[in-house]
């Protein structure tokens, strides 16, 4: 796994301002991540706060020597949202991850990235989108290890990035479910969804948690973890592992990744650290073993 890159993805939830802005300039000066994604892919009432802190932060990266890729909205339907797409789509400072089809008509003659808001589920919509200029892919989260496998050995030229923590990114709805809960309207929210930082669970009728809500989002409730599943990805052409930002010790499990990578650190252990690191995660690793993604699947080499 030498040549496998470990990247961090984009905060999803509605950290404080100034816990977000923290958190990035922990992750410049003290990680290693080869990537780190940087953005608001969830809601756009949430933008304004992050484009108060968005320049130092950038900043920040560019004096530590890290590569950034602006993340954008994966749900955009209104003109200000698009006005804020193109002007992240057609800065030149920047790559950018298309979470949205709409960020195609603002990227001619661009290098992109397609993130796991998109459905990518052939080797044709692959091609198609890198003639157009998408040099990398992160898959979404449902699809299966093994057709990942194969859809790399189809169309192999571009980069394949896959979640390997954090909880799942889902869905998308244009109603406001953290609202809902708080009998507020969505465009009087009050940004309850900062309440919960990690996201809300949902339980079903008979008590079991399997969703959790954010904001706009629906993610899984567990927290995706492949370890033991790494080295057959990486042989698969996975070029790179992406990590979900989280409230706790993200360095920590960062460090626990880039131990696994270099082979300096099995599995087991790695997951039992990790285990230490985030009590409060319930892991699964069912979609990329083609089962049901809440399960977890102890044989995990066999993908």
């Amino acid at each position: 796994m030498k040549n496998t890159e470990l990247t961090l993805g984009p905060c999803l939830f509605n950290w404080s301002e100034a816990d977000w802005r923290d958190f990035y300039f922990k992750m410049a000066d003290e990680s290693d991540f080869d990537l780190i994604y940087i953005g608001e892919a969830v809601c756009s009432k949430r933008l304004p706060f992050r484009n108060n802190v968005l320049p130092d932060i950038l900043e920040r990266m560019e004096a530590a020597g890290k590569k950034v890729i602006i993340s954008t909205l994966a749900l955009v339907t209104t003109k200000p949202e698009r006005k804020v797409l193109r002007e992240q789509c057609e800065q030149d400072m920047w790559a950018v991850e298309a979470n949205d089809l709409t960020a195609m008509a603002f990227l001619k003659d661009r290098k992109f990235v397609i993130g796991p808001y998109i459905n990518i589920y052939n080797e044709a919509t692959i091609t198609s989108l890198a003639k157009r200029g998408a040099e990398r892919f992160v898959m979404p989260p449902e699809v299966p290890a093994e057709t990942i496998a194969q859809l790399i050995k189809a169309a192999p030229e571009p980069k394949y990035e896959m979640q390997v923590f954090g909880r799942l990114p889902l869905a998308l709805s244009a109603r406001c479910y953290h609202a809902r809960l708080h009998n507020l309207h969505k465009d009087s929210c009050r940004f309850v969804c900062d309440q919960d930082p990690d996201g809300r669970e949902v339980k079903s009728l008979t008590g079991q948690p399997f969703l959790a809500v954010n904001g706009i989002q629906t993610m899984s409730y567990g927290s995706q973890l492949l370890l033991e599943e790494l080295p057959a990805l990486a042989a698969a052409g996975v070029n790179a592992f992406r990590l979900s930002p989280h409230t706790g010790d993200m360095l920590g499990v960062a460090r626990i990744f880039r131990s696994v990578m270099k082979d300096e650190m099995d599995a087991a252990e790695a997951r039992a650290k990790i285990g230490e690191l985030m009590p409060s995660h319930h892991f699964i690793n069912g979609y990329s073993h083609g089962a049901p993604g809440m399960a977890q699947i102890e044989d995990a080499l066999a993908l």
